[in-house]
């Protein structure tokens, strides 16, 4: 029996919902949409949504399941939400980088931030870098952070020269 999710993030957009819901199985290997719910006349003073357009998009990325819902204009992504995309390799980090970042806003880039062409954040993060900041006192840890500040997409070999000192 398959597992199921306890919890699921719900992204609100006005109308992209499966837009958004293909754009991101497209990026992630192994990504796929799951499910599409359609609005219909049923409710249709509330939501004010022609029959037929799409109401919701369930996708998986990377074993996360994800809703995507077109609820209309009201609300906006902002950066108090992100989602951490864990990497291995730098080769990792470049690919996720450009293919999020492609039509994102570049001034909201930096420690390893960007923002995507929805107004999605993500922080795109080398797993080495967790456990360089493991103990927050030492001067390797710190050295390590500095380093992080001043960048916006991340550097694993200049991660790792600034930990070594």
């Amino acid at each position: 029996m398959a597992h199921v999710q306890s919890i699921v993030p719900c992204l609100w957009f006005d109308t992209q919902a499966e837009e958004a819901a293909k754009y991101y199985t497209g990026i992630f290997d192994g990504g796929r949409i799951t499910q599409v719910s359609y609005y219909t006349e049923a409710g249709q003073e509330h939501h004010g949504k022609a029959p037929g357009t799409v109401l919701t998009a369930e996708f998986e990325i990377n074993g996360q399941t994800f809703t995507a819902l077109n609820g209309g204009p009201q609300f906006k992504f902002n950066e108090a939400v992100s989602f951490q995309v864990m990497c291995e390799s730098q080769q990792e980090i470049d690919r996720y980088w450009a293919r999020l970042g492609e039509g994102g806003d570049p001034a909201a880039q930096q420690c390893g931030w960007l923002k995507d062409k929805f107004g999605v954040s993500w922080q795109i993060v080398p797993r080495v870098l967790i456990e360089m900041l493991k103990d927050s006192q030492s001067p390797r840890a710190q050295r390590a952070l500095v380093a992080m500040m001043g960048m916006k997409k991340l550097d694993i070999a200049a991660l790792q020269r600034a930990y070594a000192g």
